[in-house]
């Protein structure tokens, strides 16, 4: 499906870069009314884009994590819907990679093509009400009954939620065990004892749906537990590695496009007898944005590359803690530039900080980023004495 990009991305590029005027069209109103494009989904995943990570013997394109940060970057450049994109990601890290590295042949074929063509959406469910940055502590249970388990629990904010068809959910099965009774298992949304609502309006990101999955006596075959009993902790550590290197890949593009627009705005506003950009203020405030654009590429591609062998260090952590925060204050500093035009509401700059501040929270707050690298780093945590 996505073999003819091997080559060379021009093509793919220029793809991209069509979709995204069209999808440009109508941006303002789905942001508006949180609505989460499908026609922009089935089309991307014609580019084959949702395949990128995943083999060809799948029905994905078998690029490696840095190719698919270069690609992602472009699709950011020229894609107008950052929901669209987060759904994207969560999709593409959260649920089809768990399933290519630790599925079973069978788990693998069955979902795969499915997901790499777009034909399924998929949902990564950890967060419950009462977890959050603590996501191994559990409370959704799951229960082996012959042939069968049982899951009972609560997710909530899991993007995708309301349009997937496919759930990666943990479950512990001993609350007792903590982290180590940690299992992965795939839940279709046909399955009985589950239950899919709608989440609550968001300041951003609005066009990537999310909401509650509620397990009740929900009855799966054995056969789609991912990976062993007790697993679940060491799926859920790489499947984060990937997500927090690569899910802000897209925002380079983001973040290119804006300080591109910021330029072009600082040549041709004129205040006081001169272009704006004349003024020191503003041309500091530029450089300080193009700075944080390179820094952010910089230690996403470090963090891409580190993925490609046995241990991905801190980088992955880094690459999400620097790049969201970096967009933040990006967008930030275009509504400087814009003065009231960036602050209307349906335009691009307030939209994109909007966007950017719910991006500092994904996968891990900035906090709980800092928390890991500083015990990677022999430092102590906070609730630890030692």
């Amino acid at each position: 499906m996505t073999s003819k990009w091997n080559d060379s991305h021009a093509g793919l590029f220029e793809a991209l870069e069509k979709l995204g005027s069209e999808l440009q069209e109508d941006i303002s109103e789905r942001d508006r009314s949180g609505t989460f494009d499908h026609d922009g989904w089935k089309r991307y995943a014609e580019l084959g884009v949702q395949g990128l990570l995943l083999p060809p013997a799948y029905g994905g394109g078998g690029y490696d994590p840095p190719r698919y940060a270069h690609v992602m970057e472009e699709l950011g450049f020229s894609c107008p819907d950052n929901g669209l994109l987060m759904a994207l990601g969560a999709h593409i890290l959260a649920v089809e990679l768990p399933i290519a590295e630790f599925g079973s042949e069978e788990q693998r074929t069955s979902y795969l093509p499915a997901l790499a063509s777009g034909r399924a959406i998929g949902a990564h469910a950890m967060t419950e009400p009462g977890t959050g940055s603590d996501a191994l502590a559990l409370t959704t249970t799951a229960r082996r009954d012959g042939d069968w388990y049982v899951l009972d629990g609560h997710k909530r904010y899991i993007t995708n939620a309301p349009v997937a068809d496919v759930f990666l959910v943990h479950a512990t099965l001993d609350r007792s065990l903590g982290f180590t009774g940690v299992t992965a298992f795939l839940v279709e949304r046909g399955d009985s004892g589950i239950e899919v609502t709608p989440g609550s309006e968001k300041l951003g990101l609005r066009t990537a749906s999310w909401g509650d999955v509620v397990l009740d006596g929900c009855r799966i075959p054995a056969s789609r537990r991912l990976g062993a009993e007790k697993q679940g902790a060491a799926i859920f550590a790489r499947t984060m590695a990937f997500e927090r290197a690569l899910i802000l890949a897209p925002w380079l593009g983001v973040m290119r496009r804006e300080l591109d627009e910021c330029v072009r705005y600082c040549r041709r506003r004129r205040q006081f007898g001169k272009h704006i950009g004349h003024f020191q203020s503003v041309s500091n405030r530029l450089v300080d944005m193009r700075m944080k654009w390179e820094l952010a590429r910089l230690i996403t591609r470090s963090a891409a590359a580190e993925l490609t062998g046995p241990d991905a260090g801190v980088h992955p952590e880094l690459s999400k803690l620097y790049t969201s925060e970096a967009a933040v204050e990006m967008f930030t500093s275009a509504l400087q530039i814009y003065g009231a035009l960036g602050y209307t509401h349906d335009g691009r700059v307030e939209r994109n900080l909007r966007d950017a501040l719910g991006m500092t929270l994904s996968s891990g707050a900035s906090d709980m980023q800092r928390n890991i690298v500083a015990g990677r780093m022999g430092l102590t945590w906070p609730d630890r004495k030692n």
